[in-house]
């Protein structure tokens, strides 16, 4: 058996072969009764290069992702490693993951790192920031936040699974000095600061050299309902003189919900209001979309979602892929915006939120916030928005599909000592 990606390579290579004894060859146009219309295939041309963090992941703290899903506990029945649940382990790493985000979303802008760090037994109950719209049934531990699962389990979880952290910073209700800290706590060397020593008294002598921070999260909204302006203002802040200790910094700037091309412009041009160095600052600009089925008349419901995850019809089909192909004007719209103050592109595209999104009522497990059950349908989807993204490689720096396990899109359910792999996992493999 031959992964996707050799597969095509040698489908495309073989076809050259066939059609052609030398590259490039070109084929007149089907019935165009013109050789003025042709089709040239450059078999062995380099387009450029695909990272592989499109091909990244997204894990919120919110309703079953972290706790059942990610995290059993390390006295658990079920199955894991130091508290992770062993089976995501095993089935993540036959798919290489390149990233994974954590831990928001709009949970990010309401975490204090503080709490998730130190002896789990001593660490403080929190409300989520999802809380009020859990049900009534759910687990504790998706309404009040145990923080048994924080910075040292989630990058224990990426060094298992073989992937690199990208750490949301919270812009809402913390302030810059936390973010310096939290960096702190990551990346300096045992013996060099008390967060390094903090850090490595919980067992991790060595520095996390986590070089992906979101700084802030859909910050248009949920995190912090500011201008462009504002915003960009406390970019500038909380990016200005971060400690960098031997690992590159690369700061994702919270950027446009699907098409505000205001959101984007404002910002670029605050940025750069004291000088265009401060370009040089913002390695990534996100960008959100979500596909909602809205055939027929219906109407968006950003927590509630639209269209059915498994009842649907030809004309669901092709309305959701319809809304998903909107993604590909979203990438260009917004580079070419963003061009208008940054010409060289110095600054790349992170699309760190993507998937379908529908009503409540596929869920596997019931009460879980969010969760729905994937299909063909939402494979084809992703594998659609994968192949986007690899077209507009040199747009884009990373992708990070929402979310990973028992939420939208995901690619795994879970529950207690339940886990399975859903069709969506099938655009990820090797």
């Amino acid at each position: 058996m031959i992964g996707r990606r050799e597969f095509l390579r040698r489908s495309l290579t073989g076809t050259g072969a066939i059609l052609a004894a030398r590259a490039p060859f070109s084929l007149a146009w089907a019935g165009s009764g013109t050789a003025d219309s042709r089709i040239e295939v450059l078999a062995n041309e380099p387009l450029g290069l695909i990272s592989p963090n499109l091909y990244g992941h997204f894990a919120e703290n919110l309703s079953g992702v972290v706790y059942d899903g990610i995290w059993v506990g390390t006295d658990s029945k079920v199955p894991n490693v130091d508290g992770i649940r062993k089976e995501l382990i095993d089935e993540m790493r036959k798919i290489n993951p390149s990233v994974v985000r954590f831990p928001g979303g709009c949970f990010a802008d309401s975490y204090d790192w503080r709490d998730g760090v130190g002896p789990r037994d001593k660490r403080p109950r929190r409300t989520n920031f999802w809380a009020e719209r859990e049900a009534s049934s759910a687990p504790a531990s998706h309404r009040y936040d145990p923080n048994e699962f924080g910075t040292n389990e989630f990058v224990r979880f990426c060094k298992l699974i073989g992937s690199e952290p990208y750490l949301a910073a919270n812009l809402r209700s913390l302030p810059a000095e936390q973010f310096y800290q939290w960096v702190e706590y990551c990346n300096s060397p045992a013996g060099s600061t008390t967060f390094g020593d903090t850090r490595a008294a919980a067992g991790f002598k060595e520095p996390f050299n986590v070089r992906f921070w979101g700084v802030g999260n859909e910050s248009w909204g949920c995190g912090g309902n500011f201008t462009a302006q504002e915003y960009a203002v406390e970019f500038r802040r909380f990016t200005t003189w971060v400690p960098r200790f031997a690992t590159e910094l690369s700061f994702i700037g919270s950027g446009p919900n699907v098409d505000d091309w205001g959101w984007t412009r404002a910002f670029f041009e605050e940025i750069v209001r004291k000088g265009r160095e401060h370009l040089r600052s913002v390695y990534g600009w996100a960008l959100h979309h979500y596909a909602w089925n809205l055939s027929r008349g219906r109407t968006r419901d950003w927590v509630q979602g639209e269209g059915d995850a498994v009842k649907f019809d030809a004309v669901d089909w092709y309305e959701l892929l319809r809304e998903g192909d909107r993604m590909e004007g979203l990438i260009s719209g917004h580079w070419q915006v963003m061009s208008e103050e940054d010409p060289q592109h110095s600054v790349k595209l992170v699309v760190d939120e993507w998937g379908p999104w529908y009503r409540p009522g596929s869920e596997a497990t019931p009460g879980d916030q969010l969760e729905q059950m994937p299909t063909l349908r939402d494979a084809v989807f992703s594998g659609m928005n994968l192949d986007i993204f690899n077209r507009h490689h040199e747009k884009i720096a990373m992708a990070n599909c929402a979310q990973l396990i028992n939420c939208l899109n995901s690619l795994y359910l879970a529950h207690e000592d339940r886990f399975v792999v859903t069709p969506v996992v099938h655009g990820f493999g090797t």
